[in-house]
């Protein structure tokens, strides 16, 4: 069984909460690693917990992180600020995710009347990352090509007056 880099195992409850998830420094390094990163400097989640009808509870709240890639042109490292908006439905054991509608709220599974919310924190941080970082003032595009003198306008009729001679 694989161990989770950042994990924080919560019990549902009917009643609602808020919850601190804060990485350490051996878990950020941990994370990093798995995303192929440069480092994370911060990972830190802020989430209130609601129950909603039907045993589901609602997860909602914001992630932020400090993060450094490699820039995609020069490799240079590029430190970034991640914020993102979490919104989980927490699923009642042996209820698997739908995943039907793009727009909803990502679904997870709960087992034994808990879920480790420090998993679904790092996938939502995954999801979050710029896939193509860029170094400040970097491009993707390539450089313009120095522009010709215009030609001159061509004469539709010129290859004719070939033919005729002289």
């Amino acid at each position: 069984m694989i161990r989770p880099e950042f994990p924080r195992p919560v019990r549902l409850g009917p009643e609602p909460r808020q919850l601190v998830l804060e990485a350490t420094a051996e878990e950020r390094a941990a994370l990093a690693l798995r995303f192929g990163i440069l480092a994370i400097h911060a990972l830190r989640a802020e989430l209130d917990l609601v129950s909603e009808v039907g045993d589901l509870v609602r997860a909602r709240g914001t992630l932020s992180a400090e993060i450094e890639q490699e820039c995609v042109v020069t490799l240079d490292p590029v430190r970034q600020s991640v914020r993102a908006r979490i919104d989980l439905r927490i699923l009642p054991e042996g209820e698997e995710p739908a995943d039907e509608d793009p727009d909803s709220p990502d679904e997870i599974e709960s087992a034994g009347g808990s879920v480790d919310l420090g998993e679904a924190v790092a996938e939502q941080l995954a999801l979050a990352l710029d896939p193509y970082p860029r170094a400040p003032g970097v491009s993707l595009d390539p450089p313009a090509a120095p522009e010709a003198a215009p030609a001159a306008p061509r004469n539709p009729f010129a290859a004719l007056a070939k033919l005729r001679g002289p």
